[in-house]
């Protein structure tokens, strides 16, 4: 059983190392809420969410005033909106994603998530219609999130909508142009998406899922690497030992507030995901965790093993302490929230090539990555298409938030603000993608995938 003596156990890490319970993200089926008539189908999903988020905000202040345990973010996540709004006759899913944004506006949420489409085998009229209003739906709300998952291990890589998804986030990053295209922040494109993940911007609520569930997201980069400073110059088995206890501490605190929330909320528990998402605050960075492993900076040689490392003590850690650890678990590389990350790209160290062959062992992918705003949608389809590709071939769920900042260059930065941070803009290949991304159709499964 969880206890409070536990959670003071480590007052310290919360007080001094930036630990913190990211975000309790309510997930909240809308399949119930179907209906031929798409104003209809508006109104029982905004009615649904308001009832059944309607306290969680407050249950989040109380728990957090409860154990002292920082709580940053209160979410919901909801059915993939493709799916739901298949029953309309005509639906209008900027219209959808108002509707979105006005629930979680009223239950007083930071992000609502699920403004997706499943599309790794091929696509319905209706996921199409909602890939092409992204750049609409999520240019024009404050609080909706959005992805699309073009791939999978089992099915292979829907080439077809990654050629579309190249053009649609040029389209988001113009419309978002007067923000630094901070649309493109709100849309992830997955390969392998989990269905309980509790993160933003790729958080939706899956199908097999209960009909509301409580996920919780902890984070602490700079736990482990305070926890790291004690073991300096010491081998790899203590270093990962030193890890994997640590992670099983802090998984412990999210356990608590998980357990507490859906006491308090009358609603299952459904998995704790302990990744170590970074934010531009020093001392809470992945990158500050290579460099006390030794490595001078991140992406010097060794990083990728420095972070295979990270990733699969942080996991070994979580399941000692939680039976249900789902969602993505591991160790965040985005570039904007990061602060070492951010200096690693400005000293030249890090690399989108390297951040590419680093997302073959992190917890995701190529995570708020800004290039110039003038790169070609075949380019961007490109990266994409790589990065699915390594998670189809190796079996795990990577992920694409790419950031075209309209009118910025190399040699820019671009400032995003709160837990977004700054980034640098990076370069991107210049050679061409297009004869490539345009042959469409569906890159097939790897010959692994056959396991029945």
């Amino acid at each position: 059983m969880v206890n409070l003596n536990e959670v003071q156990e480590t007052n310290r890490m919360i007080e001094e190392e930036n630990l913190d319970v990211r975000t309790i993200t309510m997930g909240i089926s809308l399949l119930d809420c179907a209906h031929s008539d798409c104003s209809t189908f508006q109104r029982k999903i905004y009615d649904k969410i308001t009832k059944k988020a309607e306290n969680l905000v407050k249950a989040g202040e109380e728990i957090q005033k409860k154990f002292g345990v920082p709580i940053v973010n209160k979410r919901i996540s909801v059915t993939p909106v493709s799916i739901c709004s298949a029953a309309c006759d005509h639906a209008d899913f900027p219209a959808i994603a108002q509707t979105l944004d006005k629930a979680a506006a009223e239950v007083g949420v930071n992000f609502i998530g699920g403004f997706s489409a499943l599309v790794q085998k091929g696509m319905t009229p209706t996921d199409e219609a909602l890939i092409e209003s992204i750049p609409e739906a999520l240019g024009n709300t404050q609080n909706v999130c959005g992805s699309v998952n073009v791939g999978s291990s089992r099915s292979g890589i829907n080439m077809d909508a990654v050629r579309i998804l190249g053009e649609r986030i040029l389209d988001l990053a113009y419309v978002t142009r007067h923000e630094d295209s901070i649309g493109c922040a709100k849309l992830v494109v997955f390969c392998n998406a989990p269905e309980d993940n509790p993160f933003m911007a790729g958080a939706f609520h899956g199908v097999g899922e209960a009909d509301t569930i409580i996920n919780v997201g902890v984070s602490g980069p700079g736990v482990v690497k305070k926890a790291l400073e004690s073991v300096k110059g010491q081998n790899f088995e203590i270093l990962s030992e030193t890890i994997k206890k640590t992670a099983f501490k802090i998984t412990r605190v999210g356990q608590l507030v998980a357990l507490e929330a859906s006491k308090m909320l009358d609603v299952p528990f459904g998995i704790i995901d302990l990744s170590l998402a970074p934010t531009p605050a020093v001392g809470d960075s992945i990158a500050e965790i290579f460099e006390e492993m030794g490595l001078e900076c991140a992406g010097a040689p060794g990083t990728t093993a420095a972070l295979a490392l990270l990733n699969d003590q942080v996991k070994k850690g979580g399941l000692m302490a939680s039976s249900f650890v789902g969602g993505l678990s591991g160790a965040f590389i985005p570039v904007s929230e990061d602060h070492g990350m951010i200096e690693a790209v400005e000293k030249g160290s890090l690399t989108l090539e390297k951040l590419e062959a680093m997302t073959c062992v992190c917890s995701v992918g190529l995570d708020m990555i800004a290039i110039p705003g003038d790169t070609p949608a075949a380019s961007i389809s490109g990266i994409i298409a790589d990065e699915m590709a390594i998670g189809m071939i190796n079996s795990k769920t990577t992920a694409v938030r790419i950031i075209p900042v309209h009118g910025k260059a190399v040699g820019d930065r671009v400032e995003f603000g709160g837990l977004l941070g700054y980034a640098p803009i990076m370069p991107v290949n210049r050679f061409s993608s297009y004869d490539f991304i345009k042959r469409g159709g569906r890159i097939p499964a790897p010959v692994h995938s056959y396991k029945n």
